[in-house]
This record gives C-alpha cells, sequence and structure tokens, in this order.
C-alpha cells in the first residue's frame, strides 16, 4: 500500500521541455490554419457574390415573365403595398406590384436602379423606398450598390478591394434582355 507520502513524490508536472513541444506544436498549427480562414473569408464573399448574382437573374426573369403577362395594361387597383416608384396603381409599363412593392420597369425588365433590380433581388430584407434606405440596408447586410451610368454595379463590402468584388446589371435595351456580367472576384 502507498503512503501520502509516496503519493507526492509520484505526482509530478509537465517538464518545461513537454511544455515547448506543445506550444511548439500550437504555433505550427495555427500557421498553418490562419491563412486557411483568410481564405475561407474570401470564399464566402465570393458565395454572397454568387448568390447575389443568381438572385438578380431570377428577379430578372420573374419580373419580365410578370409584364409580359400583364401586357401593359394598367391594374385597376392600388398596389397592396405602398413601396417603391410612382404611380401607386402599377401601370405595368414602367412600374409592376410585387407582393413587397413596386419595381421599376424598362422594357418588361427590372430598371438598373435601386428601386428596380436591387429591390426586385430582395439583395436586403427590407424594400426600400428611397435610395438612402436601401443604401444603409444593404450596408448592413454587406453589399453596395454603385450606379455607373445607366448600369448598376453590386459589390459584396469586406474585401481587400470591394470595387473589384461584384458583377453589373445592364438594363434591357428595346426587343432585349438584360446583360448580367460575369463576377469579378480580385478584390474580395
Amino acid at each position: 500500500m502507498h503512503t501520502l507520502k509516496d503519493m507526492k513524490t509520484r505526482q509530478r508536472g509537465f517538464t518545461m521541455i513537454e511544455l515547448i513541444v506543445v506550444i511548439v506544436i500550437l504555433g505550427i498549427l495555427a500557421a498553418v490554419a490562419l491563412p486557411r480562414f483568410t481564405n475561407i473569408q474570401r470564399d464566402a464573399r465570393i458565395a454572397k457574390l454568387n448568390a447575389a448574382r443568381g438572385a438578380v437573374l431570377a428577379a430578372s426573369g420573374m419580373i419580365h415573365g410578370a409584364a409580359l403577362v400583364r401586357g401593359g395594361v394598367a391594374d385597376t387597383a392600388n398596389c397592396p403595398v405602398n413601396l417603391g416608384p410612382a404611380p401607386n396603381r402599377a401601370d405595368n409599363t414602367t412600374n409592376l406590384c410585387t407582393e413587397s412593392g413596386r419595381v421599376a420597369i424598362v422594357n418588361a425588365y427590372p430598371a438598373a436602379t435601386w428601386d428596380g433590380i436591387v429591390n426586385a433581388a430582395g439583395l436586403t430584407s427590407t424594400f426600400a423606398n428611397t435610395s438612402a434606405a436601401l443604401d444603409a440596408a444593404l450596408t448592413a447586410d454587406g453589399y453596395a450598390q454603385v450606379a455607373s451610368g445607366a448600369n448598376i454595379r453590386i459589390q459584396v463590402l469586406g474585401g481587400s478591394n470591394p470595387a473589384n468584388c461584384r458583377f453589373q446589371y445592364n438594363p434591357a435595351a428595346a426587343n432585349g434582355a438584360p446583360v448580367i456580367s460575369a463576377i469579378t472576384t480580385t478584390g474580395c
């Protein structure tokens, strides 16, 4: 049987060498994991950009389909949600009612504006009624919109250069479809 004195002499902590080895191993793991963590953030921004582009593609097609079905005939009642471009009663040639609000349209596709494709795509959880409100909501959700002439650029914030983490929506020309660029990821 072991006595208390024997147990005290057998209880030992880690040696200095064991502690140094553990610290070195943790340092090596941190050096390997940090670059991978950075790449995961970049991959997340690229995935977010792809999701936004997909939402814009889908919204463009859905709004176009609704505009074709309505055939430019004005609605007989006001839109249920009074958000978006005037008039409140959609004329289905310059604006169209959705369940979230009105969407500005050009040539039966969403306009390249905040109250057009940006609201139609639902890039934020709120359907904004002003450009400033939408900018605030987009920033809170990690996006930015930049008007460039008749086009609009959607950027994902947080990368090394958000101006190069983007895609562009070019409005539909007469008898044509909008052009949605490929994504640029060099700044993500």
